[in-house]
């Protein structure tokens, strides 16, 4: 396996290498991740069943959009692929560093600057994708009232019910969106998709950096609403955003909407206390 993946790294980037060192680092709870060297070049390598590639070239795919906008920094994909029984993922190496307020706000500041990008074709993406390893559909859709309901919401309830979730004020929620977005009307925006702290950071130089996206375009306001569902970005953030992208009245109210999303999935995810929290989340947007 590693020699295969050494010979497609080897191909793709026109310089002979070899993995002469592999050191597993942190990387989440999805995939094995190794730091692999020759000794003079170092990448990001991501494990996983083989049948998880599409997955990884979702991901690639992702971060290929968000490089292509020259916006903000993200690590460049180098090839995916599968060898022996695992899929793999091999990223540009990116060495990370200290933040400070002035990195925080550039962050902020890049941030808006990728959600200043937009599509003719609406909401959704070319393909579908993953958030985590749930199956996210992004089909093509001119509505984001529709598309946030079909295809977020009642898309990770439906997976709830398999996995035995109760939640009573389901259809209460979806019938009420109209009255929870009213006079909402985002732009298509190229988004992250799956922005918490674990998934931005700066390199030694203070530039930021973001990774592990799960791409796709919609309002821009579901990136910033999930950097608030645990525990929030440092204040700078928010100020630099505000300023080179000032946020739509009534985001605060919108914030939880979105969010619920994300509780969802950790509760098809993860099951346990989540289920309880989603439920709870329904009740303070319902009236």
């Amino acid at each position: 396996m590693w020699t295969a993946i050494a010979q497609h790294i080897s191909a793709q980037t026109g310089t002979a290498f070899t993995v002469a060192d592999r050191r597993s680092v942190g990387g989440g709870c999805i995939n094995q991740t190794y730091q692999i060297s020759d000794g003079r070049q170092r990448f990001f390598l991501k494990l996983n069943r083989a049948t998880q590639v599409a997955m990884f070239e979702a991901e690639a795919l992702g971060l290929k959009d968000m490089d292509d906008s020259q916006t903000i920094r993200v690590p460049r994909p180098i090839c995916w692929g599968t060898a022996e029984d695992s899929a793999y993922l091999v990223l540009e190496w990116l060495d990370l560093g200290q933040a400070s307020p002035a990195s925080w706000r550039r962050m902020g500041e890049h941030l808006a600057a990728l959600h200043r990008v937009t599509h003719r074709q609406g909401f959704g993406w070319h393909r579908g994708n993953t958030i985590g390893t749930t199956p996210q559909p992004n089909p093509w859709t001119t509505n984001w009232l529709a598309f946030f309901r079909d295809h977020r919401l009642a898309h990770q309830f439906a997976l709830a019910r398999r996995r035995g979730g109760h939640f009573p004020r389901q259809q209460a929620l979806l019938q009420a969106l109209p009255d929870l977005l009213a006079g909402h009307h985002p732009r298509p925006a190229l988004v992250h998709g799956d922005l918490w702290s674990g998934n931005a950071a700066m390199t030694p130089a203070g530039e930021p950096v973001i990774f592990d996206p799960a791409t796709y375009y919609g309002d821009r306001e579901v990136d910033l609403a999930m950097t608030e569902l645990f525990g929030r970005f440092p204040t700078a953030f928010y100020e630099g955003y505000q300023t080179a992208y000032p946020l739509a009245a009534g985001y605060a109210q919108r914030k939880m909407l979105y969010n619920l999303y994300h509780i969802l999935n950790h509760f098809n995810l993860f099951g346990g206390s989540y289920e309880a929290q989603a439920n709870r989340m329904m009740e303070q947007l319902l009236p």
